[in-house]
């Protein structure tokens, strides 16, 4: 039997499961607006900064408007073919966080990192950096998802809790497979256009700038390398050795995989909560940055208690 139960101020509804004591199941609410000029929803943050990564990574910091250093730093960490500022308007509404946001390597401003990312353990590196030791918590939307886990993995007793918003889990047996596909011989530029073309749409990319379409196919490398790396017949990801909380988000309008893959991971992780995201599809930090703002501040609630 499925028994909302109703939050204050949040937007949120908790489920609780009675069917599986490890399963958690909340529902955020519908989008509210969020137009070109909006308003923050809540107080204006200090200025941002750029950080010196030593791996030459584009990093940029978003102090807290009044800082509380009993929080955790927050590391939002961007999917395939996508970039830091993908997470612009949530950022905005998560002001009296300390937040942090960067483009991974081979992507957009970190293009001219030092040397390229070879594997999915690369980037799980680059983001061991980016925390610094600092007591934080991870939050991943798509490939991000799976840097978030192997960096909590990384980093026992340092990251306090992860949100991950349908990580790719390809090493599973259903996990669709391309076929007739080799990575040496695409064409990198192509492969990009044609990846976003298939995860957003026609439309979208028809309306891109000739620039902004320059920037994404610049970024295939990155994709196809870390794309055809992932796919392997184990996991990469020691998910028995990750203790700490996981919050796990879908959308109610996402293809069956990618929302499979959330009850895999209910399966496999020692514990797990999971948040529904009712009309969104699998850009949720773009289409509903309220819901997803509320999903970042639930795994700092998350980790906040871990930490009493």
């Amino acid at each position: 039997m499925i028994l909302p139960v109703p939050l204050h101020r949040t937007g949120l509804t908790a489920v609780a499961s009675s069917g599986n004591a490890r399963l958690h199941a909340r529902t955020i609410g519908p989008r509210t607006g969020h137009q070109a000029g909006e308003r923050a929803l809540t107080p204006e943050r200090q200025t941002t900064t750029v950080v010196q990564n030593p791996a030459g990574l584009h990093v940029v910091d978003h102090p807290a408007h009044a800082p509380d250093g009993k929080l955790p730093v927050v590391v939002l960490v961007h999917g395939s073919l996508d970039r830091g500022t993908s997470f612009a308007r949530v950022v905005r509404r998560l002001p009296d966080l300390h937040v942090v946001t960067y483009d991974r390597r081979g992507y957009n401003r970190s293009r001219p990192a030092a040397a390229p990312a070879r594997s999915l353990e690369d980037h799980i590196a680059d983001l061991v950096t980016i925390v610094d030791g600092r007591p934080s918590v991870l939050v991943g939307h798509s490939y991000g998802g799976d840097v978030a886990l192997g960096a909590a993995v990384a980093l026992p007793g340092v990251v306090g809790a992860v949100g991950v918003y349908e990580p790719p889990l390809p090493w599973a047996d259903w996990w669709p497979r391309r076929t007739g596909s080799d990575a040496p011989v695409e064409d990198p530029g192509a492969f990009a256009e044609s990846f976003f073309r298939r995860v957003v749409n026609d439309d979208a990319w028809d309306r891109l700038p000739e620039g902004a379409r320059a920037e994404r196919r610049a970024d295939g490398p990155a994709l196809l390398t870390e794309l055809f790396d992932i796919r392997r017949q184990e996991s990469p990801i020691d998910f028995a050795r990750l203790t700490v909380p996981v919050v796990l988000g879908r959308g109610g309008r996402s293809i069956p995989h990618h929302r499979r893959a959330i009850d895999a991971l209910v399966e496999i992780l020692p514990t797990g909560e999971v948040v529904e995201f009712p009309d969104a599809t699998h850009g949720a930090h773009l289409s509903h940055p309220d819901a997803f703002a509320a999903f970042v501040r639930r795994v700092v609630e998350l980790a906040k208690k871990e930490a009493l």
